[in-house]
């Protein structure tokens, strides 16, 4: 393929072993996002930083941080997700318009400016500034990067594949709490390499994306959006297989994904963000009510409580009872637990299915975080030092341990999962960035808050997370399609029923499935679409008469059998 340059992975990688490269380029993503957000529960407890360079707070008599501003700390923070906010717009729009591949060297390009910049701060007005252009990095990143993953895996195993990135994003928080918990003892953890160093670390694995994903394939669904489908027809066939039954599948595919993305074409006649959110111009996509489900989902996924425990675990700790020498080294071992518990979502998201994997983690995440503010509270009514007082706070932890490691097996995974699957494919990057806007929102409402809720209610913070657990059960019950085992142009069926609620769309979609099986070639075909004379590729000319309105297809069909009576008369 001479349109592609001869140095791309694609022409020396196929199937599975493309899949695993694109998969761990994608995953040295998430694990610089990972990193990122583990890094400043480590930064917030160095003295340097928070005493003498910020200036929010000072040490106690036993070296244990004291904030007295906690609206500033939280602020530096936070002020990190109105960047990714923007970053994510911008990077939507970019990966859209300009493809997946561009759109992730510009985030770790612009990540790397603003990490540089924290690195190098001087007073909080520069921190909060840096994180506000390092946030703007993220966000594109987190924007394009799922999109790619998702567009380029098979149906049936996409959930396994982004899983396995997500452990890396894990293993990202492990090294940045023990990369800090280790450069704590460097001159006494007195001087500012303390959290600049950790800081600067996080610009090695930028460099080296952005260096090295012009290597890889472009996504054959945004190629064939663009009209390149020769291109995209050949990375395909890369990704699928190139002979017998598996040229036939990546056939089958592409001609779903061409038909499909006509039928947006006709379908949706605005696709700006404005008219994403309020619906305007988007016809049976509904792309409106898709934008609403994957913010909500990522508002939750933070305020189900994994945002404070990741960012302020020591005080959690602390809050728990745990004196001042072990909270660091228990941090670190609970994200050690927390990365290995993202391996139960690789072998059950498939399986289960994305919805039965949030219910069971809202059930147990919900019950932990209750017993925790319980426990707690028990602990602190008993003597301190006692044997009952820290029988308690162990409980206590033990409770943040269930939580954090649930956590990893379901509600880690599928929200950043789920918005890269169900949006049209002329839309897609964008329909992602309304998910990395969810997650702005309710990461950086919540680590604003954190610091005054801990400091106001302190234990009882918990039983607010428990409540949330509580109430996305429901939630996701109701309103959130399943997505498991369906190829992403299927989606669209499935999003095409004008009720909000799921037992009127998984009716409305098995109708539309029967009456579009154009549209649905990959996921319906175990074998080829070939030519049984010449053994090659069937290649159709684009479905006629696709719709996503059951009532239009009725209608047509309706007209047909007039049509055939009325010259069966005249004959």
């Amino acid at each position: 393929m001479d349109l592609i340059s001869k140095h791309n992975v694609a022409h020396k990688l196929e199937k599975r072993s493309l899949l695993i490269a694109i998969n761990c380029i994608a995953a040295l993503s998430i694990f610089f996002f990972g990193y990122d957000q583990g890094m400043m529960g480590g930064v917030n407890g160095a003295e340097n930083y928070y005493h003498k360079t910020m200036k929010f707070g000072h040490p106690d008599a036993e070296g244990s941080p004291v904030i007295d501003d906690t609206l500033l700390q939280g602020g530096i923070v936070s002020i990190y997700y109105v960047g990714t906010l923007v970053g994510c717009l911008v990077g939507g729009w970019f990966g859209d318009k300009y493809g997946r591949i561009k759109t992730i060297a510009l985030g770790a390009a612009w990540a790397v400016f603003g990490a540089s910049l924290q690195t190098s701060a001087m007073n909080h007005t520069w921190m909060i500034f840096a994180r506000l252009i390092n946030g703007w990095g993220t966000g594109i990143l987190n924007a394009i990067v799922p999109v790619w993953a998702t567009e380029t895996a098979e149906h049936k195993s996409r959930g396994q594949f982004v899983a396995i990135e997500f452990t890396l994003n894990i293993f990202g928080v492990v090294v940045a709490y023990w990369l800090e918990y280790g450069c704590s003892f460097y001159k006494g953890g007195n001087g500012s390499f303390v959290w600049r160093f950790p800081i600067a670390f996080q610009i090695i694995p930028l460099l080296f994306l952005f260096g090295i994903v012009w290597l890889f394939p472009e996504s054959p669904r945004w190629l064939v959006k663009v009209g390149r489908e020769e291109e995209a027809r050949y990375i395909l066939g890369r990704l699928r297989g190139e002979t017998g039954e598996d040229l036939g599948r990546a056939e089958a595919e592409f001609q779903d994904i061409r038909n499909i993305a006509e039928l947006e074409r006709k379908t949706a006649t605005r696709t700006s963000y404005w008219s994403m959110f309020t619906g305007r111009g988007s016809g049976k996509l509904h792309t409106a009510r898709r934008v609403q489900l994957v913010i909500w989902l990522q508002i939750m996924q933070e305020w189900i409580g994994i945002a404070g425990v990741t960012i302020y675990a020591p005080t959690i700790f602390r809050t728990a009872g745990i004196g001042e020498s072990d909270v660091q080294w228990i941090s670190g071992l609970n994200t050690i637990t927390y990365m290995l518990s993202t391996l139960i979502c690789v072998f059950t998201l498939d399986r289960i299915g994305r919805r039965w994997t949030l219910y069971w983690g809202s059930v147990v995440q919900g019950i932990s975080m209750a017993l925790a503010g319980g426990l707690t509270t028990a602990g602190e009514n008993q003597p301190f030092g006692s044997a009952a007082a820290k029988a308690y706070s162990s409980g206590a932890v033990a409770m943040i341990f269930l939580f954090t490691a649930t956590f990893g097996a379901t509600w880690l995974t599928v929200p950043w999962l789920y918005p890269a699957e169900i949006f049209p494919l002329e839309v897609r990057a964008k329909g992602n960035a309304w998910g990395v806007v969810g997650w702005s929102v309710g990461n950086g409402w919540l680590t604003l808050l954190c610091p005054v809720m801990f400091k106001a209610l302190k234990e009882n913070t918990y039983y607010v997370f428990a409540a949330a657990n509580v109430i996305t059960i429901p939630m996701v019950w109701a309103l959130y399609p399943e997505s498991n085992q369906r190829t992403l142009e299927e989606m669209n069926l499935v999003f095409a029923a004008d009720s909000i609620w799921v037992w009127d769309a998984e009716k409305n979609f098995k109708i539309l499935k029967e009456q579009n099986p154009e549209l649905v070639q990959a996921a319906q075909r175990g074998h080829s679409v070939l030519d049984p004379e010449t053994g090659l590729p069937v290649r159709k000319d684009t479905a006629r008469n696709m719709s996503l309105d059951v009532n239009a297809l009725n209608s047509r069909h309706h007209d047909d059998i007039v049509d055939e009576k009325q010259t069966f008369k005249h004959g």
